[in-house]
């Protein structure tokens, strides 16, 4: 099991106009099974916005200070994977950075220092408000200059980029991999109304009325409910914005390849549907093909 430390982050539910709007982070170099101020935390807290973290360290020392998710001002941050070869890459990283965004890093993590990279592409990184295409651009920016970085030093090996970010209102994650034919660490999302126990230890997404009051992003599905999960597709941005609306769309970089995307067998013929919308449209597809008598089997390539 991976122990190296846990980390909550969340907004409260209940923050005056007149406050300044901060996440709640709580962070523990513990296993998160094993804490018993998590399981009290939890018990309690109601938030409409809930980052959630467990680490495997990959750079850094097992300290509270590289447990995700980070913060800085309202804005909140965490990553699944690593940058590779960081050790190379920092000193570029470090220096290109304004002293304020310098001084913020506490810890030694390459999560945390890509955190800063990606503030400073913010216009205000000390804003109070950010617009959901700002994040989406400053993430985008935040990959391409690490992979500039990267061919810069002759560094081949590619690096896994899962971040997540969130100002409290919209959350932007990214599933990345610096690499044509290599697969990106896994994520996937589910929406609808709200989970439900259909009877111990089993939960299925519930959708009232098609709508759309939750959407849960995670590394691996948190259900047995294999329908209810959708994979975000590799090279692919995700935005989920104030009103809960999911939009979804290819990083077209050096490292973009238009052969990934879904394979649907109808009888002996192969129909492929391309990214980014292969998985989005999987269920659907799969569903109007079974309801005209066919058979359906599907393969992410």
């Amino acid at each position: 099991m991976i122990g190296d430390g846990f980390g909550v982050g969340w907004y409260d539910n209940e923050t005056s106009k007149e406050s300044r709007i901060t996440p709640c982070i709580f962070t523990s170099v513990t296993p998160a099974w094993n804490n018993t101020n998590l399981v009290r935390l939890a018990e309690k807290i109601k938030s409409p916005l809930v980052f959630a973290h467990v680490r495997a360290s990959t750079s850094g020392a097992v300290t509270e200070a590289n447990c995700h998710p980070w913060n800085y001002g309202r804005i909140m941050w965490m990553h699944n994977g690593g940058i590779a070869q960081f050790d190379k890459l920092k000193r570029k990283l470090v220096n290109s950075l304004p002293e304020k965004l310098f001084l913020f890093v506490q810890g030694s993590a390459d999560s945390e220092w890509a955190f800063a990279l990606f503030l400073s592409f913010l216009a205000n990184p000390d804003a109070d408000h950010f617009e959901h295409q700002e994040l989406k651009e400053a993430m985008i920016k935040t990959i391409h200059q690490l992979n500039t970085w990267a061919e810069e030093l002759g560094i081949t090996e590619p690096s896994l980029l899962n971040f997540a970010v969130t100002d409290g209102d919209s959350v932007v994650c990214v599933r990345y991999i610096s690499s044509k034919t290599e697969e990106a660490a896994s994520l996937y999302f589910s929406s609808g109304t709200r989970f439900e126990c259909y009877r111990p230890g089993h939960y299925r997404m519930i959708k009232a009325d098609r709508r759309e009051d939750m959407v849960v992003i995670a590394s691996e599905p948190l259900t047995f409910e294999k329908a209810d999960w959708l994979t975000i597709p590799t090279n692919n941005i995700m935005v989920i914005t104030p009103k809960l609306n999911v939009l979804l769309q290819p990083i077209k970089d050096k490292y973009y390849s238009i052969d990934r995307g879904l394979d649907i067998k109808v009888g002996d013929e192969d129909v492929r549907i391309p990214e980014p919308m292969a998985q989005l449209l999987k269920a659907q597809t799969e569903d109007q093909l079974l309801s005209h008598g066919g058979t359906a089997t599907s393969l992410v390539t």
